[in-house]
């Protein structure tokens, strides 16, 4: 006798999820009863995520992962598949910001880290997760722009216009009836770690909050 999977719950999966806007769509995500599967780099703010959660009743599994790590992303990916059989949904919100630089100064390292994180490792997610997608009858991947800096940015500029190009062209591919939906949406400005690196000494008081962003960017996407 074979084994099947389970069938698939609300089920959502958020990479990049300890801090900023993708913490805040997790917390939104498990308290309109979706079970999410938080990935990130920082175990800490993955246990305090997690706490928030539970004491808001919601429910979590915790995935203390590097997105660049191509065999914990396999790994993180089966384990959905044996678990869950299916995938509804994909937020993804991990990037890396390099240190400002004028272009004639980036630094190798932190230029080829924003590739790694920004362009690889996100292409080799569409990889993985675009099967679980396909299997929950198409599913939504949810992905983010920005009000991006004009200058001393370079690295990052580049690494999230070569994103935004693998986003617009798989929405544009995304045709068939198991095809996932592909939703590009730009939050307005709040106060996360990736903006006060681009706009140091900005009074973070004026800006739009992670939480009030995760509601309003949710229902434009008709996920709530």
């Amino acid at each position: 006798m074979t084994d099947t999977p389970s069938p698939a719950p609300k089920l959502a999966l958020v990479t990049g999820a300890s801090r900023g806007l993708g913490a805040a769509m997790a917390e939104r995500l498990a308290a309109a009863g979706w079970h999410v599967v938080a990935v990130a780099r920082t175990q800490g703010g993955l246990e305090e995520l997690d706490d928030r959660i539970q004491a808001a009743g919601g429910q979590t599994t915790l995935a203390p992962m590097d997105v660049t790590d191509a065999g914990a992303m396999q790994h993180l990916c089966r384990g959905i598949h044996d678990r869950w059989g299916a995938l509804p949904l994909w937020v993804h919100t991990a990037i890396h910001a390099p240190p400002l630089a004028p272009a004639p100064m980036a630094d190798e390292k932190d230029f080829a880290k924003s590739v790694a994180t920004n362009v690889t490792a996100f292409q080799r997610l569409v990889t993985y997760v675009t099967p679980l997608l396909r299997a929950a009858g198409g599913g939504d991947a949810v992905f983010f722009d920005d009000d991006r800096p004009t200058k001393f940015a370079g690295a990052y500029l580049a690494t999230k216009a070569a994103q935004r190009a693998l986003v617009e062209a798989w929405r544009a591919e995304a045709t068939t009836p198991d095809a996932p939906r592909i939703h590009l949406l730009t939050p307005r400005p709040m106060p996360t770690a990736v903006r006060a690196r681009f706009h140091p000494g900005e009074d973070r008081a004026a800006l739009t909050s992670c939480a009030s962003e995760a509601d309003r960017l949710l229902a434009q996407t008709r996920l709530l």
